[in-house]
Order: C-alpha cells, then structure tokens, then sequence
C-alpha cells in the first residue's frame, strides 16, 4: 500500500511540475547543433563573465554580492566566493579541454583558458586579496569546495596546470591538502575527499590512498541497482547521482586505471551503471522539456543533468540515446530553467531559484556562490563542435516520441552489474 501511495503521489508531482512550468519554450523550432553550441557558449559566458572577470581583477570577495535573504543563514557566508569560482572553473573545464585553435570559438577559448588560469592562481596564492583557502575559512566545508579545484585540473590539466610555474603548482597543491584535517560525512561526501586525493595523485604522484579506497568501496557497497547509488546507506531521491556521484566517481576511477591500481576493475562496472542512469536521465526530461523537481539543491538547475552531458562528454551515450535527440532534449531543459525571467540579477550574478528567483528554495547551504554548480549542466561543451552530438540533426527525445504515439522499443536494456 505504501508503495502505491508514494508511486502515486510521484505521478502527481511529475504532473504538477510539467503543468507549471513558467516558461514556455518553442519545441516546433528546430534548431542547428551550431545554433545549440553557440547558444550554450553564450550562456557560459553569461554565467561565469562576473565570476572570471572579478578574480582576474582580484575583487571577487569583494564584488560578490551578499544578498539580503543570504545574510540570516546559518551557514559561513564567507564560502560564498569560493563555492563561485571553484564550481565556474569546474563546469567551464570540459570546455576549456579542447584547447585553443584558429576557429573563432578556438580564440574565444584560449581567452577564457587564460582567465581561468589567472584566475585559478589568484585563488590559491596567500598574497592575493582573492586568496581561498586561509585558516579563517577552513570549516569542515572545505572537503566539498577543494573537489571543485581538483576536478577541473583532471578534465583539463594541460591548460590549467601544466602552464604554472613550480611554486603555482605548490600553491594548488597546498591548497587541495587542506581537506585532510576534516572527516567527511559517510554520504556522497567521501567522494569528494576521493577525486581530491586522485586528482593530487595524478599530478604528484603521491596522495592520501586511503580516501580514495574507502570513497570507491564506499559507493560500490551502496549500489542500488538500475543505476543508482545510495547517497550513503539510506537512499535520498534527487539529483545527486547526476551532479556529485557518478561523475566524480567515474573521474576517481580513471585515475586509477592510469596508475594501473587494483580499484581500476570497478570502472568498466561503473560506466555500464553509468550509462543505465544516463538513459534514465534523458527519459525524465518531459516533452515540453520540463523534469520533476526533486530533493535537496534544485537551485543549482542544469546541473541536475551534468551525468547526461557527462556521459556524452566520454562518448559513452548507451545506444538507445541518439546524439541529436539528447542534444535536443538538454537544449530544451536548460533554455527552459536557464531563460526564465528572474535567473540573473541586474549586476548579472546569479539569483537563487529553480525556476527564476526562488528565495524559499533555498538549502541552509545555498549561498549566491553555490548556484553557479549550473555551469556543470554544461558539460557537453567539452564535445567538439564537429562531434556527432553537435552534428547530427535535432529529433525527438524519448518523452516526445512516447507521447505524441511513436513506435518505441521496450524498455529491458541493462548495461551494467
């Protein structure tokens, strides 16, 4: 009986969410992938322009602005600035990846590779007004906000780490190892203090193994089956698997595969999961391109679907996603949530809300700084412009075709233990 009663109350809520949604996008217009990329490096820009240019100027804790509603948390506003570059750099990385060329993107890139960069040292140089990670700062917090500097030197090491000079290099390093003093909560937590201790192990040679044994155990015990981890031992519906534990995961065991360490033979256990929960995700996202809002940190918006664009990322899409349809289907929701009235303020920062400003949506966590854990909704970027993703015409994704009564095929695919 329970069981029918939440299954139900689930379809409600997938109703009221396609029922409600503010904005309505044209789904007749079909768009060009070089229309879809061109809009989606606009919006990049968008997003992260206030965040990049103030750490170039060194005037990010600053300029970040401290909102009226921000001010009666509970929470250290003061990880506000580092929550807003880290994760910025982190979702700008798959895209500052391809490296600059002579394309007109190819200029464009090698602009923001340097700012990022530019950026990336001022954030961890003690001399800098924008240093980020001084004794006063350091909560136990720390362990989830040094994860956004570790991943983007994983995705993109030859444009943000390689250029530094040795005492740069120190510098980020120095900072990445002050999670160690803190313990993380035996949740999705475990990762994070995983890909930093990879990420040091990729570039050093050295690390903290044990953080990244137990965060890879951790989360192969807590296997749920049909793609799913548990976030720690009970299971927590929402968005997590998207933007925390399949890809960090993912990236933590690569590393290993690089070092030839025992954990690599999970990896190819883990991509087949992958690809079930990156199918999954395609299939929530309803034909007028809205999805069910579910769970702790809506507000962070595209980011729900960074595994999608993840896994296209890694030319992993499992074979019932066509690139065209997945393309069409992401464009759809972000222009949705990110085209909404109310999603920027009129300095261009962030506001907080899932669908424009939302104040009442906010975690105890959720600072202006946090929200820009969208730019992770961007990943696909990392995809060359001439990448069947990019290439391959618009058509429709799963929910359309079901519902405007297409041909499907069942749904017995399984890509994974």
């Amino acid at each position: 009986m329970t069981f029918i009663k939440n299954t139900f109350l689930f379809s409600i809520l997938i109703v009221s969410v396609i029922c409600s949604a503010q904005e309505k996008v044209d789904l007749n217009k079909i768009t060009s992938g070089a229309e879809d990329r061109a809009y989606s490096i606009k919006l990049m820009q968008k997003i992260v322009d206030p965040v990049l240019f103030a750490i170039n100027k060194e005037t990010l804790d600053k300029d970040l602005p401290r909102k009226p509603w921000e001010k009666t948390r509970k929470a250290d506003i003061r990880l506000t600035t580092i929550q807003a570059f880290g994760r910025s750099l982190s979702g700008l990385s798959p895209w500052l990846s391809l490296g600059e060329d002579n394309s007109d993107e190819g200029k464009l890139r090698k602009k923001y590779i340097k700012m990022a960069r530019t950026g990336l040292i001022n954030a961890t140089d003690p001399s800098s007004p924008d240093f980020m990670f001084s004794d006063e700062t350091k909560t136990y917090e720390r362990i989830v906000h040094n994860a956004y500097f570790a991943y983007p030197l994983l995705i993109a090491p030859k444009q943000l780490w390689d250029p530094l000079t040795k005492k740069q290099q120190e510098n980020v390093i120095s900072a990445l190892k002050t999670h160690r003093e803190f313990k993380p909560f035996n949740n999705n937590w475990l990762l994070f203090a995983s890909v930093i201790e990879a990420t040091i192990w990729k570039l050093t040679g050295a690390c903290d193994y044990e953080k990244i044994k137990v965060g890879v155990d951790k989360h192969m015990d807590w296997y749920l089956g049909d793609g799913v981890y548990g976030d720690g031992p009970q299971f927590h519906w929402d968005y997590y698997n998207s933007f925390v534990i399949q890809p960090l995961l993912l990236e933590t065991l690569k590393v290993c595969k690089e070092k030839n360490d025992s954990l690599q033979e999970f990896y190819s256990i883990a991509m087949g999961r992958a690809k079930r929960y990156a199918e999954i995700q395609e299939h929530l996202i309803s034909p007028e391109g809205t999805y069910p809002v579910i769970g702790r940190s809506s507000v962070y918006r595209i980011a729900s679907f960074q595994h999608l664009g993840y896994i296209a990322y890694q030319k992993e899409l499992p074979k019932i996603l066509k690139p065209g349809s997945t393309r069409a289907a992401l464009m759809a929701v972000t222009k949705r949530l990110m085209d909404a009235p109310g999603t920027f303020d009129k300095e261009g920062w962030l506001n907080i809300g899932v669908v424009g400003e939302q104040i009442s949506a906010a975690d105890v966590y959720s600072y202006t700084g946090a929200l820009y854990m969208c730019t992770m909704g961007l990943t696909q970027l990392g995809l060359p412009a001439d990448d069947p993703f990019w290439t391959d015409k618009a058509s429709k994704w799963f929910q359309q075709r079901v519902w405007s009564g297409e041909q499907i095929n069942s749904q017995h695919e399984y890509y994974g233990k």
